[in-house]
């Protein structure tokens, strides 16, 4: 399972949020579900979580990804999809040549250390 959590800081009242992705939906709501995160805060693409979830989902496999890093993997995701193509089969099996070819860069985000 590839779920990543972004360093995004923004309010939403007292509370501090981030962003949660992964590469399938089903693994988000799997992990969403696994740390208490309502489906009612899923925004398409990601969850909105706040910190302390954030926590508990590095804690249960979750990649802190930077902001940046969060873009370009949506980026990825939103291709893939239009594609329906998984995005790990295609970097998986070296088959790049099915990602479109539209100007836009793709190509395996490196989570940051």
């Amino acid at each position: 399972m590839t779920v990543y959590v972004d360093t995004m800081t923004a309010r939403f009242g007292r509370m501090i949020m981030c962003h949660m992705l992964a590469d399938t939906e089903a693994e988000l709501h799997a992990m969403a579900d696994r740390i208490g995160v309502a489906r009612r805060w899923h925004q398409g693409d990601h969850y909105d979580i706040c910190l302390a979830k954030k926590a508990l989902a590095i804690k249960a496999g979750a990649i802190e990804i930077t902001q940046r890093e969060a873009v370009m993997i949506r980026r990825q995701l939103r291709a893939a999809k239009t594609m329906r193509l998984p995005l790990q089969f295609a970097f998986a099996t070296g088959d790049l040549d099915a990602l479109p070819d539209d100007g836009r860069r793709y190509w395996p985000v490196k989570p940051s250390a």
